[in-house]
């Protein structure tokens, strides 16, 4: 066997590994965004979102959310956090939304904050931590 043969055959071999290891890699990315779709606390902030009325007001009715969920969920014993984000599908527009979720002693994932990015570039809170609470202040009379 020739040198030039040698060099073509284990640059071939090292191709192959590297496409190899790369669909490995693309395999646990793919699974990994899809059981965080998945997930409970996914469930949950998709919930919110589909109910929450400013975003109904800014974006539509809401059709649906995008193919992938990112961000992070961190569970550890019976406390968890996570941040994910989804693109929400609106019938007017869509729009790319951070939940902020959280649940303390294993009980059910709750919304802690959420957001979006407007068209202009500025952060539209959708979560006002104080909305329910101002509820409960009686009206000067």
């Amino acid at each position: 066997m020739t040198t030039k043969k040698i060099v073509a055959v284990v640059v071939l071999v090292l191709l192959a590994m590297g496409l190899a290891a790369a669909l490995f890699a693309g395999g646990i990315v793919a699974y990994t965004l899809y059981a965080l779709g998945k997930s409970d606390a996914a469930k949950v902030a998709k919930a919110y979102l589909r109910s929450n009325e400013k975003l109904k007001q800014d974006i539509g009715e809401i059709k649906e959310f995008g193919t992938f969920v990112s961000g992070n969920l961190n569970v550890q014993n019976s406390d968890g956090d996570a941040s994910l984000k989804l693109k929400v599908i609106g019938s007017n527009k869509t729009v790319d939304a951070t939940v902020d979720l959280t649940y303390r002693q294993g009980r059910a994932w709750r919304v802690v904050g959420a957001s979006y990015i407007s068209d202009q570039g500025r952060l539209i809170e959708l979560l006002n931590p104080y909305e329910s609470w101002l509820t409960l202040v009686p009206q000067a009379a």
